[in-house]
């Protein structure tokens, strides 16, 4: 049991949504623009017209020894009958002025912990940012009874293991901050009936791919140089992840800024081999991570055959959309199915092979006819890459795998600990495991875009010792194609709502998430149509 004190927010979050105060408490953060404001707002106090004095104080920190919790006054007057204490909300503007259940729980746990502190507490109010008004608020006993019983229960709800219920078609859900990562309807695996407004922040991934630049912090700029010449000038808040391909440098302020803001950073090799990656020390759902493991070690075949499933499924979609008649599209159906049907991990491997030598032997065919000479295809040849659209498949499934990641390692879980690949060779085995289901949809279809509609050429490729790599123009437009594909909105499968292919790769990761931490009974990946 943690014996850390309960922080009060924590147990402000339970009066609106118990999942959401278990969220918190597991460590998942969002971002929002009312979350935003919030913290502008605590930033800029207003001071009851703006002039500090010797009687007012902001951002005090408060503590109950008895109740075990802790947190921080947003501002505290003295007067001489005792602490009047402030508490600042922002709301929507078209919202009213109206103190919750949750906003009197929070100042009846400020005011007990400053009586247990030995102040003696005049008042409470709530400032409304958004209004520019104040509202005083008289608690009662019945106030404090009832927050040291949502004390007693936020502390029980930590402690129980296990994610409660989310919540069963609640007006709260509608625009929650942490709709994107709790995701309650989904969990059902059905289409979504509401409309739940999830913020798309105008963040993406940022790739350095200039042989010899230096990337530094400026101002909370990152600022990308070369020969002392600036070639970009990048705001940290804009970048969701950093990709690094060759020879490119950061300073060690830069990965430290980008540590502080969980933004991860992958390192790739200049042909596009994943060398590895730098997360934050302070991920979410560390006790879930543990169970992943030891689901991990003992297997879970329902996951290993969707992946498969799905992805052969995806496969035979991109054949027939390129071609409704090629030979090979009866024998995939088939496959897909004995999958579904397999008994044993390995029986799922053998299908799965063999799915990939049909696919493989009739990628040729999504390329146009006209372009076929100039883009000859033998066979899937593994690294070295033999040819150049071998090589474009490497590169295109390395951008695939760093995206798997990063979306595994935002909700918590472990890239290694997979269920269809192995761990031994210490690959990231869950992120290949996820990856496979995207594989035809988004990294054969960028080979497929870019070739026939001829972004690249043939001749853009170097030769040394049999093998094959990109130039830089090559690379610099294959991650264009990569980036607007990723950007690209689609219809959810299963859920039936627009999202673009990275958040869907994000949401595939929390259903597997759900899966492991029991929120949901089954996976089920993405299928296209």
């Amino acid at each position: 049991m943690d014996d850390d004190p309960i922080p009060i927010s924590l147990v402000a979050n339970y009066m609106f949504c118990p999942r959401r105060a278990w969220l918190e408490a597991v460590g998942e953060k969002v971002e929002s623009a009312q979350i935003a404001q919030g913290a502008y707002d605590h930033r800029k106090v207003d001071r009851y017209g703006g002039a500090p004095d010797a009687d007012s104080f902001q951002a005090v920190n408060i503590r109950h020894e008895g109740w075990g919790v802790s947190g921080r006054l947003d501002a505290a007057r003295m007067t001489d009958d005792g602490i009047i204490i402030r508490e600042y909300k922002a709301t929507p503007v078209k919202r009213t002025m109206q103190v919750t259940e949750a906003m009197r729980t929070q100042l009846a746990l400020q005011a007990a912990c400053l009586e247990d502190m030995g102040f003696a507490v005049a008042g409470t109010e709530i400032f409304f940012t958004t209004h520019h008004r104040r509202v005083e608020v008289e608690l009662d006993q019945e106030d404090y009874d009832k927050a040291y019983q949502a004390v007693e229960e936020t502390r029980a709800l930590i402690n129980a293991g296990h994610a409660p219920e989310p919540l069963e078609d609640s007006a709260r859900c509608m625009r929650c901050s942490h709709a994107g990562i709790c995701l309650p309807e989904e969990r059902a695996l059905c289409a979504v009936q509401h409309r739940i407004m999830v913020s798309s922040p105008d963040n993406q991934v940022t790739h350095l791919a200039t042989p010899g630049a230096k990337a530094f912090t400026r101002a909370g700029r990152m600022i990308v140089q070369k020969n002392s010449e600036e070639l970009a000038s990048v705001p940290l808040d804009t970048i969701q992840g950093l990709q690094i391909y060759g020879n490119t440098d950061l300073s060690s302020g830069l990965i430290r800024e980008l540590m502080w803001r969980d933004i991860p950073v992958v390192w790739c090799s200049g042909t596009g081999r994943m060398y590895g990656w730098a997360i934050s020390s302070y991920g979410p759902n560390g006790e879930q991570r543990v169970g992943q493991h030891v689901a991990s070690h003992e297997g879970r075949l329902g996951l290993a055959r969707e992946f498969i499933i799905a992805k052969i499924h995806n496969q035979s979609v991109l054949l027939r959309r390129s071609e409704s008649d090629n030979p090979v599209l009866p024998q995939l159906r088939q496959i897909e199915k004995q999958v579904a049907n397999a008994n044993r991990w390995q029986d799922v491997l053998g299908l799965e092979g063999e799915a990939a030598s049909l696919y493989f032997s009739q990628f040729g065919h999504l390329i146009k006819p006209e372009k076929r000479t100039d883009w000859p295809w033998v066979a899937r040849m593994r690294r070295p890459a033999s040819d150049e659209l071998n090589s474009l498949l490497d590169f295109t499934y390395t951008l695939l795998l760093s995206d798997c990641v990063r979306a595994l390692v935002s909700c918590g879980l472990d890239p290694h600990a997979g269920f269809l690949h192995s761990s031994k060779r210490n690959k990231p085995a869950l992120a290949l495991d996820l990856m496979e289901e995207f594989r035809a949809p988004i990294a054969d279809s960028v080979v497929q875009t870019v070739i026939n509609n001829g972004e690249i050429s043939a001749g853009g490729f170097s030769h040394a010792l049999e093998s094959v790599r990109m130039t830089d123009e090559i690379r610099k437009t294959v991650i264009q194609a990569y980036e607007r594909r990723m950007a690209t909105e689609i219809t959810h499968p299963i859920f039936k709502y627009k999202a673009s292919w990275r958040r869907t790769v994000e949401i595939q990761a929390r259903m597997i998430l759900g899966y492991l931490d029991g929120s949901q009974t089954e996976y089920r990946g993405i299928r296209i149509r």
